[in-house]
């Protein structure tokens, strides 16, 4: 499946190196990948595709089938609110091999909150999962990208911002975003989009067939982390995973 990444059966050997890590703990992907097995012409580029402010029925569904046609896997943080209605597609994330993470309940900013609000728009949210999945290990990305000391405190898993942003809930211009991402994609790079937007959802495809063309692999945040044998550890930000 990820002979489009033109690395065939070595690209396909780290996913299988990378999941196994990923078993090992819900987040603390840290066994070591073995620098040996890669040459330097062999080694692919790493970078990730995350989506926030999802699900959204016709969006996320055109999203997750264009990604399973190519074989990509991403990582998906999710709003609260809209999880009852789409369990089917958050089931369909998790069985797919997609990483998936916690965006608030409300899309609210976390910084400033008391404690009793702050478990109201994450500890909810991350309770409503794991009765869908009927598992835990999710990531934060915070709204807005905003952290203090408290949201550290209490996030009780690692932070996950962002290296890539076209901000394509502005003028949602498929072109534009995909010029954005690619002309500034680089190993490690982590890139944000919005899978609740038609036009980042054309955007997200065409930065895959592109990246794809110029030898990236595609990983979720954790295989991503894994492979660069970075431990994500609890209120700790990360913004990206650069060699």
């Amino acid at each position: 499946m990820l002979s489009r990444c033109k690395r065939g059966g070595a690209a396909a050997a780290l996913v299988l190196l990378l999941l196994t890590a990923w078993a090992a703990a819900p987040w603390v992907a840290a066994a070591s990948v073995p620098a040996a097995a890669w040459t330097a012409a062999e080694t692919p580029k790493l970078i990730a595709l995350t989506f926030d402010d999802g699900p959204r029925r016709s969006t996320t569904t055109a999203l997750l089938d264009g990604l399973a046609q190519r074989g990509v896997k991403a990582t998906f943080f999710l709003i609260g609110a809209q999880l009852e209605d789409h369990q089917d597609l958050v089931r369909r994330m998790d069985a797919e091999g997609h990483q998936i993470g916690i965006h608030t309940y409300d899309h609210v900013y976390l910084t400033g909150l008391s404690k009793a609000d702050f478990d109201a728009q994450v500890a909810s949210t991350r309770q409503a999962l794991m009765d869908i999945l009927g598992h835990d290990g999710f990531l934060l990305r915070p709204p807005y990208g905003m952290v203090d000391a408290a949201v550290r405190q209490n996030a009780g898993c690692p932070i996950i911002l962002w290296s890539i942003d076209p901000e394509d809930w502005g003028d949602q211009d498929a072109a534009r975003e995909t010029a954005h991402v690619v002309s500034n994609a680089r190993d490690g790079a982590i890139i944000l989009l919005h899978d609740i937007f038609p036009a980042s959802v054309e955007a997200a495809l065409a930065i895959v067939d592109q990246l794809h063309a110029q030898g990236y692999l595609f990983l979720t945040i954790e295989e991503l982390f894994a492979a660069r044998q970075i431990t994500l550890k609890p209120g700790e930000v990360y913004a990206n995973a650069y060699p």
